[in-house]
């Protein structure tokens, strides 16, 4: 069903158009992405849709009576209202159906009068069939499911709105939002302020709804989860791309291939055409002249096409490393009570990548300050291998001096062999180029602070790149070639991230801060979920067993007195899977994961895509090797613990 069109809408401040004459319509279902660099009008054009801008040209239509939210951005909420009323409120209009149902059935149970009990009946059946509907009798189990969601416990639904923070009351603007269940949802960054978990449950929580929405965000991994359509934002037009994030990735990029080469095809027919002109405007042939000349002056002219790119970032060669970069073993950290991580061990090889992830607050930037030799551990080892030269890039990029301009604040202390050619052709890999080299660092954006810290980095000759967050100023195009040029650097690297895609995208390794613990995951953020899912599937499992024994054993009194449960030794686990060393299962999950890696980038290929039979043997051979490294993490689990 439809629900919102678009037609010919443009808007710009002064000469330049943000977009001219876009179209496009969202029907029932339809999660669409909405992507573009920024500056590009995104956020203008969600207003325009929301009624709160006017375009310049064109008309936006709600159909079918359909009911159209946007996230704000920013909270006002009325004092003295706790959380659970704010929320609630959200179903305003279903609350007084509600009421007037309750009115109605008042005068119905006192109606005397035939005629006035049978209006009366059918108002009470129509509301009721409404409010049935609407599932308007379970509103208060509704809105306890979306807060717990959303990450806010059961002790803050009567805390007065206004004493929460920034970040948890626009988690109340998304509740409410979400209750309110529009047709149509914009929503401007919904991830914001959201931690992996809950932005885990709006994932699941939004790829089940039946309305259509209209999703801008920079969290391609959380794109990729939710939207099954891409709206693309680019030289002031739209175009449409079907499927996820990864499947809009790799049809734009046919796209710009296939566009580019009929426009390499033209002109070369034009340049032919001309160059005979050129030599037969006269005697014979200028007949044949004259009709190619009106046949080109018709012709419709392709113009070169253009795809949003990120920076051009590239590292230079670095000096080798000893294989061994990082030893850590029985690695602990408290503070007081309070323990970080404990029992740590891990390896890092030269050439890996190694992502660590985890909550704010969990002990991330501890861990790399101790790696530094910055602070101590309470207890456990930490060996540096041969000829490791860190090179440390911290969240507020202290790396640079504000004060000084960008190819001053670059150029390396006391290095003689540097010249200003040099700094700007290593500038210009990191897509700093032109004036903005001798402007001070602090008018930059954060994204071209954040490149000039990584050629920093270059620039002083690290092999060991710790990098903290160092996504968290970039649009998706500069975070693309970020990973790019990661994937490419021949030292070994260190990342603090919370971005999924990007920590699948890069990461050989993973140590993962989580319910107070910490785990070491050989794979990248999707063999983690495999994992993490496989775990939660065993734990259903078993707690429904348990349900089923409880249910059917007899209790003590009956049997003659049983001991009680806390008594009883607790069972020695029992293996689920065939004895095998704990070596040969570690083979074989890096063949697996090798494996994984092979078809991923079989998946990246075009020639794939044309032919349907392999197309399909191939996502069916991912499956089945992912679905083989869970089980192979499951065997390996049980191996380290059971044998001898």
């Amino acid at each position: 069903m439809l629900l919102l069109s678009c037609t010919n809408v443009s808007r710009g401040y002064g000469a330049t158009p943000l977009f001219d004459n876009v179209e496009f319509e969202i029907h029932a279902g339809e999660r669409v992405g909405f992507v573009g660099p920024n500056g590009a009008g995104k956020t203008t054009l969600l207003r325009i849709l929301a009624g709160l801008d006017e375009p310049d040209s064109g008309k936006v239509q709600l159909h079918a009576g359909a009911r159209l939210g946007l996230l704000q951005q920013v909270a006002e909420f009325p004092a003295g209202r706790t959380l659970f009323d704010e929320a609630k409120s959200a179903f305003d209009e279903l609350l007084a159906t509600q009421r007037e149902f309750e009115r109605v059935a008042e005068e119905l149970a006192a109606a005397t009068d035939e005629a006035l009990h049978k209006q009366l009946a059918a108002k009470f059946d129509r509301l009721g069939e409404l409010l049935r509907h609407h599932d308007a009798f379970e509103l208060d189990h509704k809105v306890e499911g979306v807060l717990a969601g959303l990450g806010f416990k059961a002790t803050d639904f009567q805390r007065d709105v206004n004493t929460f923070s920034g970040g948890q009351q626009r988690r109340l603007l998304l509740a409410k939002l979400l209750l309110s269940a529009p047709d149509v949802m914009l929503l401007d960054e919904p991830s914001n302020h959201l931690d992996i978990d809950t932005t885990r449950w709006l994932e699941n929580y939004l790829a089940q709804q039946p309305e259509g929405m209209l999703v801008v965000s920079h969290d391609r991994y959380f794109l990729d989860k939710v939207t099954n359509k891409t709206f693309e934002l680019h030289n002031r037009k739209i175009t449409s791309y079907p499927g996820s994030f990864k499947q809009y990735v790799r049809l734009r990029d046919e796209r710009y291939e296939r566009e580019l080469k009929e426009f390499e095809a033209q002109k070369e027919y034009i340049e032919k055409q001309e160059e005979y002109i050129r030599r037969a405007h006269y005697g014979q042939l200028a007949k044949q002249a004259q009709s190619r000349m009106k046949t080109l002056d018709k012709l419709d002219r392709l113009e070169k096409p253009t795809k949003v790119s990120g920076p051009n970032i590239a590292f230079s060669e670095v000096a080798r490393s000893g294989d061994n970069v990082f030893h850590v073993e029985e690695l602990t950290k408290r503070f007081g009570d309070k323990v970080l991580f404990e029992n740590l061990s891990f390896d890092l090889p030269r050439g890996k990548r190694l992502g660590i992830m985890g909550p704010n607050g969990c002990g991330k930037t501890t861990l790399l300050k101790i790696l530094l030799g910055e602070e101590e551990p309470t207890s456990g080892l930490v060996q540096r291998g041969h000829l490791v030269f860190p090179g440390y890039l911290d969240q507020h990029l202290a790396v640079l001096d504000p004060e000084k301009s960008v190819m001053r604040a670059v150029w390396p202390d006391d290095d003689p062999q540097q010249t200003e050619q040099k700094m700007r052709d290593l500038l210009g890999s990191f897509g700093l180029q032109g004036e903005i080299i001798e402007h001070p660092v602090k008018s930059l954006s954060g994204g071209e602070r954040s490149r000039a810290a990584l050629a920093k980095l270059t620039v002083n000759g690290a092999n060991l790149l710790v990098l903290d967050e160092p996504t968290n100023h970039l649009d998706i195009w500069a975070c693309d070639s970020l990973e790019e040029a990661l994937k490419g650097y021949e030292g070994t690297c260190i990342v603090v991230s919370h971005d999924r895609y990007f920590l699948n995208r890069v990461a050989d390794l993973l140590i993962v801060f989580a319910s107070g613990s910490t785990e070491v995951v050989y794979g990248n953020y999707d063999t983690y979920e495999l994992l993490r899912q496989a775990r939660e599937e065993a734990a259903k499992g078993e707690k429904a067993g348990g349900t089923r024994k409880a249910e059917e054993a007899p209790s003590g009194r009956r049997s003659g007195g049983a001991a009680p449960a806390s008594d009883a030794k607790p069972a020695k686990r029992k293996r689920q899977f065939p004895y095998r060393k704990v070596p040969d299962l570690e083979a074989d999950i890096a063949a697996t994961e090798q494996k994984i890696a092979d078809l991923e980038a079989a998946l990246q290929t075009s020639d794939v895509y044309r032919d349907a039979t392999r197309l399909r043997d191939t996502m069916a051979d991912l499956e089945k090797a992912k679905n083989a490294l869970a089980l192979l993490y499951q065997h390996w689990e049980e191996a380290v613990e059971l044998n001898g």
